[in-house]
Order: structure tokens, then C-alpha cells, then sequence
């Protein structure tokens, strides 16, 4: 009774499910499947970090992260910069999304959301724990591992594993 009532009041709720997903894995998309399951939309919005240095461009990861979402109905794939809250309340955006892997993750996220909260008390950060086979998972060691020359087939999307691969295939080792 308690769940249906949550989720008939998250009914109309858009969701904001931010990072720079370079590349997009097996554990974001299972963390935008289950934020679609609770929110009525939820919006992956692809950041321009200038603090990384990009394995693809804004415009491909949005491309990956599409084709990876397509079978879901209301997923929107769209790229920004500057502050999440800014852009969220420009979505008129109730909910930040957020997975955690880990306990490092939570500190991490747990500040942010509070920097968030002074920022607009408008908008909520619900944290979902990611799902124990991707507890691991992070981009950042998809590209080490195919930088090396391991298989990243079992960590992201088909599709993305074949760009991967074309990516490092350029690059002298």
C-alpha cells in the first residue's frame, strides 16, 4: 500500500539522471531502466566536464546513450553544461537522480545533494544503490580495461563495446 501510494505520487515527476557517461555502462543503464519504473519521465542529461577528458563527444554519447535506451518509452537523452540544478529547474525538473556503487560513492553524492539543497530547495537527489553484479562498474575502468586490450563485452551495450574498441584500434598503444 505504501509503495503505491509512492509511486502514484511520483507519477508526474521528472527525473534528472546527470553524469558524463563516457562511455555509458551496463550499470547507468540499469539505473536509468529502474528510475523509469519510478518517475514519469527521466531525462539522461550528458555533461560537458571540463575536468575529464573525453573518450567520445557530447554529441556521440548521446548517440550511444539513445540507442542503448530506445526500448524505453519515456527517456529523454539530452546534453548541458553548468550547474545540474540550473538545468533541472530549466526541465522544470523535481528529482535529481543518483547511483551509488559504493560507500566512497555516498560521501561524495551525500555532499553534493546537500550543496544542491542550498542551491534550489526545489529539487530532490534520490540515490539508488546500484545493482550488485554492477557494484564494480565504472567508465572509467571500461576504458582502462580496453585500453589494455581486455573485454569490456560483458560491462557496456554492444554497440558501444564496438566503438570502444574502434577508439583504441586508432590509437598507437
Amino acid at each position: 500500500m505504501q509503495a503505491d501510494f509512492i509511486l502514484h505520487n511520483c507519477a508526474n515527476v521528472i527525473a534528472i539522471y546527470p553524469g558524463s557517461f563516457d562511455p555509458i555502462t551496463l550499470g547507468h543503464l540499469d539505473i536509468i531502466e529502474r528510475g523509469c519504473r519510478l518517475f514519469e519521465q527521466v531525462i539522461v542529461a550528458v555533461l560537458r566536464n571540463p575536468n575529464k577528458t573525453p573518450l567520445f563527444t557530447v554529441q556521440e554519447r548521446i548517440a550511444q546513450i539513445r540507442q542503448a535506451t530506445m526500448h524505453l518509452s519515456n527517456v529523454e537523452v539530452d546534453g548541458f553544461h553548468g550547474l545540474t540544478v540550473n538545468y533541472a529547474q530549466m526541465r522544470q525538473a523535481q528529482v535529481l537522480i543518483r547511483g551509488l556503487r559504493a560507500l566512497s560513492d555516498f560521501e561524495v553524492e551525500l555532499q553534493m545533494a546537500h550543496t544542491n539543497k542550498t542551491l534550489s530547495n526545489q529539487i530532490e537527489t534520490v540515490f539508488l544503490a546500484t545493482s550488485n553484479e554492477y557494484s564494480f562498474l565504472s567508465s572509467s575502468q571500461v576504458k582502462e580495461i580496453a585500453r589494455f586490450g581486455g573485454s569490456i563485452d560483458h560491462l557496456v551495450p554492444p554497440h558501444v563495446a564496438i566503438e570502444i574498441y574502434r577508439c583504441h584500434a586508432k590509437k598507437p598503444t
